[in-house]
């Protein structure tokens, strides 16, 4: 299986700041360690056109340049930097790395990624470009169209937050499906409006969490029939992370996982995903829950690589 990491570029953050930008590294050397027949490639750097596809040219000129308001990086929560512009491009680049082998092999990964804060002429919670929607438009052009049909893509998105950026870009697009479960009262506090939301309470564990998962899944499979699924498999529904605010176990979180790639596997959808949020006191649990992911895909990636002819 393939994965794509953009670990060469560190944020120069002040100390204190509450961005884990260590679990990357971590994660990397936990796959080398545990998993070493995942197969790591340094990402792609996304190109202005690239990006355009779900951004507007104001914001790219903006960020690339260093000329974008002290506001909007407020909003983004990172100081400006060359580094900065640089990992949120090779951020984009990894997703669209990871559609394009698992179009080809059945499952891949980008070890960071999963922005889905960004919309198309502004950033917020940490995203600058929205890696997700990039790699959808790109793999839309790049596929084509069978008669007047794009390829169909769903966004399956398990951060704890809700993706208000990535529901905002594909609002009025019928060929992408935005599915996103959230805490409903955790940030964004304005959220927008996805094709399928599901708001959980505080508190939420196990049970409650994998019925709403599975609820949402047949809703999806009712109304949408995507050739390509990119999957958020963010962390922080984990029940010590920081940010999180549901109650979810590590047995959880591997349940859910495991039940949206068997989703997958058994409809032949290929799936990218990308490891989004992560926030737990101690950065060795969120690794955890990330390498528990990618132990998950790793599983069914061979399933794919088995059914091959």
């Amino acid at each position: 299986m393939r994965a794509f990491y953009s670990g060469h570029y560190v944020l120069p953050l002040p100390p204190g700041h509450r961005f884990p930008m260590s679990r990357y590294a971590l994660l990397r050397e936990g796959l080398e360690r545990q998993q070493p027949q995942v197969r790591m490639f340094e990402a792609p750097r996304a190109s202005d056109g690239e990006l355009a596809l779900a951004h507007t040219p104001e914001w790219i000129a903006a960020i690339s340049d260093g000329s974008v308001s002290p506001q909007a990086m407020r909003e983004i929560g990172f100081p400006w930097s060359e580094a900065m512009v640089e990992r949120s491009r090779r951020s984009a680049g990894a997703t669209i790395a990871a559609c394009r082998a698992a179009l080809a092999e059945g499952i891949s990964a980008n070890m960071a990624g999963g922005t889905h804060h960004a919309s198309a002429g502004k950033g917020g919670g940490f995203c600058v470009f929205n890696d997700a929607a990039v790699a959808a438009r790109l793999m839309q052009a790049e596929r084509g169209r069978r008669g007047r049909i794009p390829l169909q893509v769903a966004v399956i998105d398990l951060d704890v937050h809700q993706g208000n950026g990535t529901a905002s870009i594909f609002r009025d697009d019928p060929s992408v499906f935005t599915l996103s479960i959230h805490g409903q009262k955790n940030f964004p506090f304005r959220k927008e409006v996805s094709d399928l939301d599901m708001e959980l309470p505080d508190g939420c564990g196990d049970a409650d969490y994998l019925s709403a998962l599975e609820i949402a899944l047949d809703e999806l499979e009712r109304r949408f029939t995507p050739g390509l699924i990119i999957y958020l498999a963010g962390a922080d529904p984990f029940e010590r992370d920081r940010l999180g605010r549901l109650k979810l176990s590590f047995d959880g979180l591997e349940a859910r996982d495991r039940r949206v790639f068997d989703f997958a596997w058994r409809r032949r959808i290929p799936l990218a995903f990308a490891m989004a949020g992560g926030y737990a006191a101690d950065i060795a649990e969120t690794v955890q829950v990330q390498l528990g992911t990618f132990r998950v895909g790793f599983e069914y990636w061979r399933r794919w690589q088995n059914a091959a002819p």
